[in-house]
Order: C-alpha cells, then sequence, then structure tokens
C-alpha cells in the first residue's frame, strides 16, 4: 500500500479522493491553482502545493509542474482523478518513467482505448458486439459516403480521438452527410488536433448504459453491474442511475461478460468503464472504454456497498480483488443528479459567481458530494459542476422520491444551476416509467 499521494485535480472529485486516502492512513499532497487557493478540502490534505494560475494549461495540465510537486512531496503515486489529465497516456508515462505510481491503467493501455478505432479492433478481438460502421477511418468525402450509403441512413460520424460529444455529427441524409463529415473533421482537429473521423449507424432510440470493472495487479477482474446514463443533452450527461430499467439479469451478465473480455483482452488495470448503446430490441453495442473513475462512480457505490475510489488505491498498491465475480450482490437503486452553476432557462450557459446561501439535502441514504459552501466562488475557469446529489432507493420509485425531496432541500442561492430541470424530470411521466432514450431530453423538454 501506498503511503503518500498526490491528488492531481480539484473539486469535488480531490475531496472525495482525498476522504479515501485518509480511511485507509495514507497521507495526501494536494495540488491547486491560484485560483483555488482557498478551496476548502486543501483544510484536510497533509500537505498542500500551488502549481500555477486559473488557467488549466498552467496549473492542472502542466505535467512538470505536477511532477515537480510530486517529487518535492516526496510521493509513492499520483491520483488524477477524472478529466484534466486522467486519460493522458503521456501522463501515466511520464510518472512511470520518474517512479511515481499513477493510480490507473498503463500509458499503452490508455493509449490504446484513448483512440476509437483500436478500441474497437480491441472489442472485435474479445468477442464484444460492435456497431455497424466502417473498418477503420475514413479519408475522403466521397469515401465516407460510400460506406454511409452501404450502412444507411441515420449515421453518426465521430472523431477517433474525440470525448465529450466533440467531434461528433449525425447524418439522416446525403445532403446533410457532406456538411456533418465536414464539420465533425474540423472540430475533431480544433478539439484534438487529430481530424481522423469513422462512421457507425445512429440509433435513434437507443439507450447509453455503461458497466463498472475493476481489475487488479494479478490478471483478476470483474464488473460491478450497469448504470445508465441516457439522461443527456448533447452527449453531456445529465443524471445517471443504476441499475437500469432496460437491463435483465441475464442481459447483465452477458454485458458484464464482454466488459470483462475486453478488460483482460488489453490487460487492463484499475478501475474502467466500458459504455454501450442499447437498441430497442436488447441488443447492446460497445461504444468505447474510459480509463478512469467515471464522475457517476457513486451510483455505483451505492448499489454494491463497495467504496470504488478506496478499491482504486488498494488494488495500486498491489492488494487483490478482494472479492469474486460472484461475491458481488447488486441491491436496490440508485440515482445521480449533477449540478452545474448553468442556467436551463438560458440554454444551460454556465453561471459562474458566489455562491451567497448554500445548504446540503441530508437523511437516509442521501449523498451530497460537493466542494462548494456559503460564499464559494465558482470560478469561470473549469468545469460548471457544483456537486452530485445520490440517493439510494429500495426501489427505483422509492429513489425518485427521495431524489424529489433532496432536490427540494437543496439551496444553492446567488447562481443558477441545473437543480430547476432534474427537479422537472423527476415528475416526467416518461422517466418514471423507465421510458427513456438518449434523446429523452430533446424529447420532453425546450433546451
Amino acid at each position: 500500500m501506498h503511503s503518500r499521494v498526490l491528488i492531481a485535480n480539484r473539486g469535488e472529485i480531490a475531496l472525495r479522493i482525498l476522504r479515501a486516502c485518509k480511511s485507509l492512513g495514507i497521507e495526501t499532497v494536494c495540488v491547486y491553482s491560484e485560483i483555488d487557493r482557498d478551496a476548502i478540502y486543501l483544510r484536510f490534505a497533509d500537505e498542500t502545493i500551488c502549481i500555477g494560475p486559473a488557467p488549466s494549461a498552467q496549473s492542472y495540465l502542466d505535467i512538470p509542474s505536477i511532477i515537480s510537486a510530486a517529487e518535492i512531496a516526496d510521493v509513492e503515486a499520483i491520483h488524477p482523478g477524472y478529466g484534466f489529465l486522467a486519460e493522458n497516456a503521456h501522463f501515466a508515462q511520464v510518472c512511470r518513467d520518474c517512479k511515481i505510481d499513477f493510480i490507473g491503467p498503463k500509458p499503452e493501455v490508455i493509449t490504446a482505448m484513448g483512440d476509437k478505432i483500436t478500441a474497437k479492433e480491441m472489442a472485435k478481438r474479445a468477442g464484444v458486439p460492435l456497431i455497424p460502421g466502417s473498418d477503420g477511418l475514413v479519408e475522403t468525402e466521397d469515401q465516407a459516403l460510400a460506406i454511409a450509403r452501404e450502412i444507411g441512413f441515420p449515421v453518426i460520424i465521430k472523431a477517433t480521438a474525440g470525448g465529450g460529444g466533440r467531434g461528433m455529427r449525425v447524418a439522416h441524409n446525403e445532403l446533410s452527410f457532406v456538411n456533418a463529415y465536414g464539420a465533425a473533421r474540423s472540430e475533431a482537429e480544433v478539439a484534438f488536433k487529430n481530424s481522423g473521423v469513422y462512421i457507425e449507424r445512429y440509433l435513434e432510440t437507443s439507450r447509453h448504459v455503461e458497466i463498472q470493472i475493476m481489475a487488479d495487479k494479478h490478471g483478476n477482474v470483474v464488473h460491478l453491474g450497469e448504470r445508465d446514463c441516457s439522461i443527456q443533452r448533447r452527449h453531456q450527461k445529465l443524471i445517471e442511475e443504476a441499475p437500469s430499467t432496460c437491463v435483465s439479469e441475464e442481459m447483465r451478465a452477458a454485458m458484464g461478460a464482454s466488459a470483462v473480455a475486453l478488460a483482460k483482452e488489453v490487460g487492463y488495470e484499475n478501475a474502467g468503464t466500458v459504455e454501450f448503446l442499447v437498441d430497442d430490441k436488447g441488443n447492446y453495442y460497445f461504444i468505447e472504454m474510459n480509463t478512469r473513475i467515471q464522475v457517476e462512480h457513486p451510483v455505483t457505490e451505492e448499489i454494491t456497498g463497495i467504496d470504488i475510489v478506496r478499491l482504486q488505491l488498494e488494488v495500486a498498491g498491489g492488494a487483490p480483488l478482494p472479492f469474486t465475480q460472484e461475491e458481488i450482490q447488486i441491491r436496490g437503486h440508485s440515482i445521480e443528479c449533477r449540478i452545474n452553476a448553468e442556467d436551463p432557462a438560458d440554454g444551460f450557459k454556465p453561471r459562474p459567481g458566489t455562491i451567497e446561501r448554500h445548504f446540503a439535502p441530508g437523511g437516509k441514504n442521501v449523498r451530497w458530494d460537493s466542494h462548494v459552501y456559503a460564499g464559494y466562488k465558482v470560478p469561470p475557469t473549469y468545469d460548471s459542476m457544483v456537486g452530485k446529489l445520490i440517493v439510494w432507493g429500495e426501489d427505483r420509485e422509492q429513489a425518485i422520491e427521495r431524489m424529489k425531496l433532496a432536490l427540494d432541500e437543496l439551496i444553492i442561492e446567488g447562481i443558477p444551476t441545473s437543480a430547476s430541470i432534474h427537479k422537472q424530470i423527476m415528475n416526467n411521466v416518461h422517466f418514471r416509467r423507465g421510458n427513456i432514450t438518449t434523446s429523452f431530453i430533446e424529447d420532453y423538454f425546450n433546451t
């Protein structure tokens, strides 16, 4: 087990990792940018180090500064959290070269899974179902159009180095395809410095279901069930829940086995997520693998009773998984709402500013994962999420009712938040019936 870990992140995930370290008796070093110097969680760290000014490129994405901080603080490992450098293979390699353990998969695995074409090839070798599409990158507009005609419209054009919904365009016919193809390549080049794209059939009534996996350094891999992340806006998740209303026990076993097979195929270590699309006939298809802890990991923790971040630290330190697949039990239902400093009434525009009054909801099986407080200034520099509201219930109906009460209790004054649309979703008849797809927001809300 590592005795001293640097947390290379900020906000609620930095606090989450810090708590997990403390539970294991691990000393913590938190790095921070100048704009985060008053962050509340810094008070709980054993040591704090400023790594630069507010812009991410000069602080949380500055690899030399983070490595220097790690060497000065004499840490044994770095936990990257999610976002920033969490899926940066170069950073993982630099950690390795500096003899600092990277709490996550090996750099070569991050590289392989970070490229969507390579990931699809790995998935195919592991026997994981794939959406019909191009065999690899499409280089010209004519080639792309020919493939689209063969697959059949609608199709989706995706950046091979993409993420977060960038470099993705849907085309419903040949006329729209030409514009979509060019736009996807241009956006991919700007966002990822890689204009490579591939094409897949677009599933219009699909659900986004992902499998949480955990692997140790001894070749053991298990899955912790699924999460349904279908409630999205422009490919950005708003609500996650576990388990999914569209997944039976038999389907869970099959999807889980596919995720585990892929993890073994690539030699995966630590926490990861294998993402699938599920069509209206119950067929599931591989999308991508996220090589890090996910924002929505708490719902899996709630239904399994497993502290995933603590487990990350344990297996990174060399411990074997403490359970077998058969010993993992799924109980009840959990829902997570991402509360962002955004105004749903104004196109979800980010609204940074000072939180003038704050009250965190509580009660049985209610969890508020957040770093904010009254007087906290939400900076314009980073992601707009201010917290995650998580509930657990004996069943989905109880979880929804518990979430409604928790949302009513949540007070964040001084800035608008997305809590208002979460309340509407909890009351939506289609959501309550579990009839949801990735187009749910577009279908039922004017956003």
